[in-house]
């Protein structure tokens, strides 16, 4: 099997991509700390520019990449299979706090609680006493029991004593169906964290724009609770959508804290059968009916592809740039 040379130019790091594996992939196998959101070709979060060697791009969305972007030499690393060996720049990023390492942890389960019909919160306390940090938002890869390590992000604010994840049962995941039927506190488990750009910037001054789906209320409710906690005083908009009133959950929380912080709005959206205190719709198209002009915002959402992109058509409609929205897909393996 052939590989392909990757190098970056502003750090001189160099890394080899497999066959038939694409730039940001071969990345992170090799430890490189990559800027990325999705990893769907949706975000754009992994924006990079092409300065010498060829590539295949697979299928992605305008909106991450444009036709003018592309023109002047820049691709999206999850979706760029390398021809030949390649040289990249990276574009930059908002951030200026670096990365958090990635660390390979155990943990205990302490407390497992059902949210929903589907939806349990687990929480994990480190052996490792000291409280671990990441920025919130982030995710980690969790290895139950024999079942396969899945990517969950962390619900609470860094630094505190135990990791807190919403996890759904997913029809046929293996290990989900383990956490819902067999996981009990006690039980010992590993933990590979943090990861995943789609966190809050706390640079930011300007208003905030979140829009969760299901179990994607979780780095949103990370990111929430840690832009208040830290002062941040702008203003802050949260839409929480799903499906039925059986799926909702966290209101009592977020309506407190939107009772405690004023500027805080939260907005819980039922796009089903009627729910009492519930916006009725779709949750992109009641976030876009209040909030008609986003530039200057950050935009963060949290959820299915489908609402991923929703959101990204929706915000860039009223003039967010691509590069405020940072997106976390929630995809079944």
């Amino acid at each position: 099997m052939s590989s392909k040379t990757i190098i970056i130019r502003q750090t001189g790091t160099q890394f080899d991509a497999q066959e038939g594996q694409n730039i940001l992939q071969a990345a992170l196998e090799n430890g490189i700390v990559y800027p990325y959101g999705c990893r769907q070709g949706r975000c754009g979060g992994c924006k990079t520019r092409l300065v010498q060697g060829q590539v295949d791009l697979l299928d992605y969305s305008r909106f991450a990449l444009t036709e003018a972007q592309s023109a002047r030499g820049l691709i999206l690393a999850c979706r760029a299979i390398p021809r030949s060996d390649v040289t990249l720049d990276w574009i930059g990023t908002d951030d200026v706090r670096g990365q958090v390492p990635l660390r390979q942890v155990e943990g205990t389960v302490v407390t497992l609680e059902a949210l929903t019909h589907d939806i349990r919160r687990v929480r994990i306390r480190l052996a490792d006493e000291q409280p671990l940090m990441f920025f919130a938002g982030q995710y980690a890869d969790i290895k139950f029991g024999q079942a396969p390590a899945r990517s969950y992000c962390m619900a609470n604010r860094p630094g505190e004593a135990e990791l807190e994840f919403h996890i759904r049962r997913v029809p046929g995941g293996v290990a989900s169906a383990y956490v819902h039927t067999v996981l009990e506190p006690g039980e010992r488990v590993t933990l590979e964290l943090p990861k995943g750009t789609s966190y809050l910037r706390e640079g930011h001054g300007g208003p905030m724009l979140c829009i969760a789906g299901g179990a994607g209320l979780a780095p949103i409710k990370s990111i929430v609770e840690t832009a208040l906690a830290s002062g941040m005083s702008q203003a802050i908009h949260v839409y929480f959508g799903v499906r039925e009133g059986r799926d909702l959950y966290g209101l009592e929380e977020f309506r407190a804290l939107a009772r405690d912080y004023p500027t805080l709005l939260f907005t819980p959206v039922v796009s089903g059968i009627p729910v009492a205190h519930c916006s009725r719709g779709l949750v992109t198209d009641i976030a876009g009916s209040e909030q008609a002009d986003l530039r200057g915002w950050k935009v963060y959402v949290a959820g299915s592809p489908t609402l991923v992109d929703a959101t990204i058509g929706m915000a860039l409609k009223r003039g967010l740039k691509i590069q405020d929205l940072h997106a976390q897909i929630y995809v079944t393996p």
